[in-house]
């Protein structure tokens, strides 16, 4: 029989508890220093909405500018949400609650100041016609929202018409298409058709459950994309005036 230190296990069992850091405290150390900007950010961080709107009015009478607080606090906030998801220590839930909390701040900001915020592009963003399953799309909007991006929102089940007239009238950077069916992923064919027909020469995101890579990449302006965190780094590029060709080569699988 073995003799065993129970202690010994004990007390390797607690130090490596211990070093197991918690979001909380990855996030304290990125987290500005400025104090009124701080505490707008770890608001965001924690997904409180009214503590959002109580930090900015509280940095606004500190003498903040309210749409600069957009990029220099709530869409900060964001970004740390963002890369503690991309890490692996957030999960969709916690940058679901984080987004509407940075919304929430947007808006206040912009009424506060009674002026515009400036987005870094626009994304016009749709689930294809005959399809109602959405949460590819809000999710992706979240993405595209918190990194600084604006989005129209068509909503789901949307028609061809619909979406052109979108993309026509806004001229977005790029479109993003979800499907979730089979049957229905077929209509990015004509949007792209469309699109095309209108002088429109711009990346067409596409994913959802029914999409493939094999299929996106037979037509002209398709990149596909299976992982909304990705989409905002497609976009990233897009401002960088990559093509579809280079697109397809940072973003596809070999």
């Amino acid at each position: 029989m073995i003799d065993i230190d129970p202690s010994s296990i004990l007390v390797r069992y607690n130090v490596k508890l211990e070093s197991q850091r918690s979001p909380d405290d990855v996030a304290r150390e990125i987290f500005p220093e400025d104090e009124l900007i701080r505490s707008i950010v770890e608001a965001v961080f924690e997904g409180d909405e009214d503590e959002v709107l109580v930090a900015i009015q509280e940095a606004v009478d500190q003498g903040k500018d309210a749409i600069d607080l957009i990029d220099d606090a709530l869409i900060v906030g964001m970004g740390i949400v963002s890369q503690l998801y991309d890490e692996g220590l957030l999960f969709l839930p916690d940058v679901m609650i984080a987004s509407q909390a940075m919304t929430d701040g947007i808006e206040y900001c912009k009424k506060v100041s009674g002026r515009s915020h400036e987005y870094k592009g626009k994304v016009v963003s749709f689930v294809v016609e005959g399809d109602v399953h959405d949460i590819g799309k809000k999710i992706l909007t979240v993405f595209l929202r918190s990194n600084g991006y604006e989005v129209v929102d068509l909503g789901s089940d949307v028609p061809i018409d619909e979406v052109v007239s979108a993309v026509v009238e806004n001229k977005p950077i790029m479109l993003t298409g979800t499907a979730l069916m089979t049957t229905t992923m077929y209509s990015f064919r004509e949007v792209k058709n469309r699109l095309l027909d209108n002088g429109v020469n711009i990346p067409f995101i596409c994913g959802g459950g029914a999409v493939t890579q094999d299929f996106v990449e037979r037509y002209d302006l398709g990149l596909y994309c299976d992982d909304a965190a990705v989409v905002p780094k497609i976009a990233d590029e897009v401002l960088r005036d990559a093509t579809i060709e280079d697109l397809r080569a940072k973003f596809h699988r070999n």
